[in-house]
Parts: C-alpha cells; structure tokens; sequence
C-alpha cells in the first residue's frame, strides 16, 4: 500500500458542507486532517465520503488493474452478509473456516495435487497473492536452512533466483528477510526468466527459483516446465537440488481452464508450492489470495502457529492475524457458481476479447506488440520510434476519455523501452472494447496534428499498479 507521511503541520482547509446535507444545529465544515469534535448525522458523514470518491477513477475502465472490479449481485449480498467474520477466529466461525478448506481442496485439485509418502497437499488463504508469496518464500527460506544445518553447511547468505520481471512483492520478501535477490535480466528477444538463464544463477546457497506463471509486465507465461527440466538435470549432475515456487498470481486460475495441456503445476516433481490471486483472475473483489504446498515436508511444521484465545486450537500460516472472511466465502460461491465449464467461459471470453483488441491494435498502425494475449488475456505494446510522440502521450489522452491504460518503462536491461499494457478482466466486453479503440483512434488523430511534440514529464506523480 502507499506509504504516507503526515505533515508536521496540519494546515489544509476544512472540508465545507453543501448547505443542502447539513441538518439543523450540524456542524458546516469538517477538518481534513483531525479527527472532528463531535459526531456527525451519519447521512451527513456518508454523503461527505460519497462524495469525496467521485474524483476516483472508474473501476470497470481500469485496464492498469489485474484486481475484479465487477461480481454478480449474489456475490455482492453474501460478502455484506459476512463482512463481519474474522477469518482467524475458525472456532467461532467454523463454517466459514469449511468453506476456505473446500476452496483449499478444489484448488489442489485444479492444481494436480496430489500429495506424496509425505502426506497429503497443505494450503490455506490469505489476504492477496502476495502474503501467499512470501509465506512460500518462508517455507524455501526454512527448508534450504534445514537442509544446509543438516549437511554443515551455513546458513548465512540465501539466495533466491527469478526473472526481473517479478512482482514486488519478491523483492520485499527479500529485503524483509535478508535474501540475496539474483534477476535475471531481460533481453531484447527475451522479457522474462527462462531455464537458460535461471540454472546459471543457481548454487548451493539458492533457497529456490520463482517461475511465474503470467507475468505482470506483458502477460506471457514463463516456461515452469523447461525451467524445472533443466533443473533436474543440474542436481542429476551433482548440483544443487533446487525447489520451484510458481507465482500463479494470475494464470493459476486461468491456464488450467484454458490451457489444459500446459504442464506448469504439480505434475512437475520439482514445483514445491504455488500461489495465486483469488481477486484477479479468481473473479473475487479484493482480498484474498492462496497458497498451496505439494506435501506436508513442503511447509515446514515450525512455521505453523497453534492458538487457543479464541475458543479453540487453531494452526494458523500467516503474517497477518485478523482478516475479513468475506472474501473467502466470495471464492467459494463463485467456485461453486461457475465451475470449470463456467470458469473456463469466462476467461476464453477475456481471452477473446484481448486478441481482437490487440490485433485492432496492431492495425492502428504506429504500434508494435510485444505480446498479444493469447496467454494471459494481457498484452503491452510499444510506439514506433518514428512518430512524435510516446506512450505517455497516449496514456495520458486516454485518461481524459476516462480510460485508464498504464505506460511504463521495461526493467534492466531494457530500461530505455516504454510500452502501454491493457488487462482484460471479466466484465470488459467486446462493446467496452471497441469504444476503447474508437477513443484511441480519435486520439492519435489528435496527436499527430500537433506541430510539434508534447514537452517530456516525468510520469513519477501517479500511483503505479
């Protein structure tokens, strides 16, 4: 989340009242930066706030986003319903805690878990994808620490290898529990980590390597099944024996339903753990994200907390504690709802909806794709160096017209690379499509009658997805 820094002097204007919503004997203005004297007439508070949000961006023309910006009104009741569940508290909500086991069970086996001598598949909820990330990057960081305490080795300088692409979310694991992060660079004919360039970074001290499985920087799906190969034959060779997390952030909830065939899960011996995003392409509002690990010998048992506050012995993986339930119950109901054929309609039609749009796209004439969705419903695109204006320019005009479509530089070793990405989430139509592409089209007509190129700004102020 952003990090913000109140001012040491709490100067900005109060918050005026339209005369309209104050009642009689109400206060006329609010402060923005204290907390109030006294209560407000809560019609009053709401329409204050209501208001207030207006300036937000709409949700539904948010192509920056992977998160669900639209649920069925079913879903929409049963999260109001529940939003006062604590998630943790399993003894005072056992049902609720039920429905996040059979989430857990029916991902494992979408996944192909099928456990081993070691016990059976372990997995639970968390608040996104990326607490799920780094409870696997925990249990990598705990079971190479065994393994190295248990050979004489030490333990003092982890590694974790990935593609630079990655989420975030990695890199802080890394900063938070003092791993050496090792990226592999992209390359011109190569924007995201592959066995070629993973197995060289690897050595003993190599805690496991992050396949992603839908990269967030142009949707394509990184070779899981190469890059466990080549793996294999590294430890075959008397190298290290190297585990396989898949950050499945977004295509765990789409290859198994588009791609079937595509061997990237735990069929693969060597894939220890998976993660995904249940509000991206799991069709639940934000909150919720999973994570699941092959066998019991996966996750180490110290990692695992009992707690009995709460009316009962609970285990509990997490870094957080309370939580809303909501959301898990929201992924239950559309597990439930939709099923596979249900799942797999939904994103064939994003899936549809991306390939139109990017082959509309690469007609237009001054792009140049990079990628054109036919993995994740993802793509990103370029402008051609000879036209005089950039994909800021183009980012920015969209906005006006309400669009909101990310511009952004590639990371080392293609910095000097600027290119827009659109996501195609379930609820942008084909209809949603083509005003898109009316509205880019009027606006590179605009942009080429310019006389001359729009001034160079930094694109820093604005929050990045």
């Amino acid at each position: 989340m952003p990090l913000h820094r109140p001012a040491r002097s709490a100067d900005e204007p109060d918050l005026r009242l339209n005369p309209i919503f104050q009642r009689p004997g109400g206060v006329s203005a609010v402060p923005r930066l204290r907390l109030p004297e006294g209560p407000m007439d809560p019609d009053t508070a709401y329409q204050v706030v209501h208001d207030e949000l207006l300036l937000d961006g709409q949700p539904r023309l948010n192509l920056a986003t992977f998160v669900t910006t639209w649920m069925e009104p079913q879903a929409d009741r049963l999260m109001a319903e529940t939003l006062d569940r604590n998630m943790v508290d399993k003894d005072e909500y056992p049902q609720s805690a039920e429905l996040e086991r059979r989430c857990v069970h029916m991902l494992a086996d979408l996944w192909n878990a099928t456990g081993s001598d070691d016990g059976d598949p372990a997995g639970c909820s968390t608040t996104g994808s990326s607490e799920a990330a780094m409870l696997a990057g925990l249990a990598l960081l705990r079971r190479w620490r065994d393994r190295r305490r248990a050979a004489g080795g030490a333990t003092d300088r982890p590694n974790l290898v990935m593609g630079i692409n990655v989420q975030v979310c990695w890199e802080k694991f890394c900063r938070y529990w003092d791993v050496e992060p090792r990226y592999a660079p992209m390359e011109v004919d190569r924007r995201h980590l592959t066995a070629e360039s993973a197995v060289p970074l690897c050595d003993e001290n190599t805690i496991g390597v992050v396949g992603i499985l839908g990269s967030t920087q142009d949707g394509s799906y990184e070779p899981i099944a190469g890059i466990c190969s080549a793996l294999d034959d590294l430890a075959r060779a008397g190298g290290p024996d190297v585990p396989v997390h898949v950050d499945a952030a977004s295509g765990g909830f789409v290859a198994p339903f588009l791609d079937p065939d595509l061997v990237w899960d735990f069929r693969l011996p060597r894939v220890a753990s998976i993660n995904a995003s249940g509000h991206k392409y799991g069709l639940v509002y934000p909150g919720v994200g999973w994570v699941l690990w092959r066998d019991q010998a996966a996750l180490p048992d110290d990692l695992v907390f009992q707690v009995n506050y709460l009316g009962g012995s609970m285990p509990t993986f997490s870094l957080t504690f309370s939580r809303p339930g909501a959301q898990v119950v929201a992924q239950y109901y559309t597990l439930l709802r939709l099923g596979r054929e249900g799942y797999r309609s939904v994103q064939q039609t994003s899936r549809d909806v991306a390939l139109h749009l990017s082959g509309a796209i690469a007609e237009l004439g001054p792009f140049r794709l990079l990628t054109d969705g036919s993995e994740l419903p993802v793509f990103a695109f370029e402008v051609d160096d000879s036209v005089p204006y950039t994909v800021f320019d183009v980012s920015d005009g969209l906005r006006r017209r309400g669009w909101q479509v990310p511009a952004y530089t590639l990371p080392a070793n293609l910095q000097e690379q600027s290119v827009l990405r659109i996501v195609v989430r379930n609820g942008f139509s084909h209809d949603l499509a083509d005003l898109l592409l009316e509205d880019l089209k009027r606006e590179l007509d605009l942009l080429k009658r310019l006389p001359a190129p729009l001034p160079s700004a930094p694109d820093a102020d604005r929050f990045h997805h």
